[in-house]
């Protein structure tokens, strides 16, 4: 091949360090990489956390799918969610109906974000789930910060960080790619030296910027809020007060400005 190559871009870099290149398209980074040290280093790097991942999760791919992750089950954990949702719209609407024949102004009635509160429920399914595993609590583990991230980060069109919650005892353990909505989710697990874990979801969701919702599953406490086009959830088994301000936390460190502090 003579002169330099042509202009390569992340994908053409993603796409060799998973040998998914061949022939001209293959000789034409790889041109690229001799001319570029620093790039030729970096694939090096995530060719070698690939392989190592591959390597570290073989087990886990050989094994049979729990029942809790089949296609089948979590769309009937979803339907369910719906079910719920619509069941307590239609007890808000028999309220509604019951105090205008009372006389109440229609002023009275406020019905909650649904875009949070959907967020709200799904992070407490995904806490449900995931919390109370041993061996695999988590996909990929915090040892592998950089990748997870990056990896997240890509399957859900938008930059995603790891809030440092040590101030409040908690180190990250690691996290997964999860179903949410109409697209891909986050979890990141956290935990504290008394194994109590936290979890930070992510997923897309329509709409701008929310209140905090406050949600209770059990012993379980969640806030929930959604800022240009994305929700977010904190689940922990602590009480409202405790989690406040490790939820404001969080909303510093991924939005910028704290929303309003509403109930749910």
């Amino acid at each position: 091949m003579t002169g330099a190559p042509g202009p390569i871009g992340e994908d053409d870099l993603h796409a060799f360090v998973d040998g998914r290149l061949t022939g001209a398209d293959r000789e034409r980074v790889e041109a690229y990489l001799s001319l570029h040290p620093e790039a030729q280093e970096r694939t090096a790097r995530d060719r070698a956390h690939r392989d190592s991942l591959r390597a570290q999760l073989a087990a886990k791919f050989a094994e049979p799918i729990p029942a809790r992750l089949r296609i089948a089950n979590i769309g009937a954990a979803n339907r369910e969610a719906r079910r719920r949702y619509l069941r307590a719209a239609a007890a808000a609407v028999v309220l509604f109906v019951a105090g205008a024949a009372c006389g109440w102004s229609a002023g009275h009635f406020r019905p909650a974000a649904s875009g949070a509160e959907a967020v709200a429920d799904h992070a407490a399914a995904a806490y449900r789930t995931f919390v109370v595993e041993v061996a695999h609590p988590v996909e990929v583990k915090a040892a592998q910060e950089d990748h997870l991230l990056h990896w997240l980060s890509k399957r859900l069109g938008r930059e995603l960080a790891a809030p440092d919650l040590s101030r409040f005892g908690y180190r990250l353990m690691g996290g997964r790619l999860l179903p949410g909505g109409s697209g891909a989710a986050a979890q990141l697990m956290y935990d504290d030296p008394d194994g109590h874990r936290l979890t930070l979801y992510v997923q897309a969701e329509p709409g701008t910027t929310t209140a905090f919702r406050f949600h209770r599953d059990g012993t379980a406490s969640t806030f929930a809020w959604v800022d240009q086009g994305f929700g977010f959830a904190v689940t922990a088994p602590v009480s409202r007060e405790e989690l406040l301000p490790i939820a404001e936390a969080v909303y510093h460190r991924l939005d910028g400005s704290p929303p309003g502090t509403g109930r749910s």
